[in-house]
């Protein structure tokens, strides 16, 4: 019994102390950009929630759908700084992602149907390569709990993070 109980404790400081470390706002963005690369279910809801959102075409939904999922997993990011004041907190990051915008950039949507857009917009993000990074500065609030929750990311921070930006 003797040797349980420093066992016990020790166990019960670790469990502690990973509990509270697991609620620190740069936790939270870690969390979330896991969420990213790991194509997470809440992450593919949202993926399918973009692609109705921009009406596309169904016959080009799944191809759409396969180059976020790509943008995602290739995502990487680094955490530059935390700040926190009170219940808020700053969590700069830097991302790394392809460069959507740029590949679609090329494209004149003038001369095109909106079918030939569509297949020329796709070719040209799936084969795109070239990275672009950005800076996010995710915003989190503390709840009644003491827990961190993210603030819901901003249409720029979204589009950062799409490679679209």
């Amino acid at each position: 019994m003797k040797k349980i109980m420093p066992i016990f404790i020790f166990l019960t400081l670790i469990f502690i102390t990973g509990c509270s470390l697991g609620n620190t706002p740069t936790s939270k963005v870690d969390e979330l950009m896991g969420k990213y690369q790991r194509l997470d279910t809440e992450i593919k809801d949202e993926i399918k929630e973009v692609v109705a959102s921009n009406n596309i075409d169904e016959s080009y939904q799944d191809r759409y759908i396969k180059a976020l999922e790509k943008q995602y997993c290739n995502l990487t990011y680094e955490i530059k700084n935390e700040a926190i004041d009170g219940n808020t907190a700053i969590v700069t990051t830097q991302i790394e992602v392809t460069d959507y915008k740029k590949a679609l950039n090329t494209i004149d949507h003038d001369d095109l149907t909106d079918e030939e857009y569509y297949e020329e917009s796709l070719t040209a993000i799936e084969e795109a390569k070239e990275k672009v990074t950005y800076t996010i500065d995710f915003t989190l609030t503390k709840d009644d709990a003491g827990n961190w929750q993210l603030d819901e990311l901003s249409e720029v921070d979204k589009k950062k993070i799409q490679g679209t930006y």
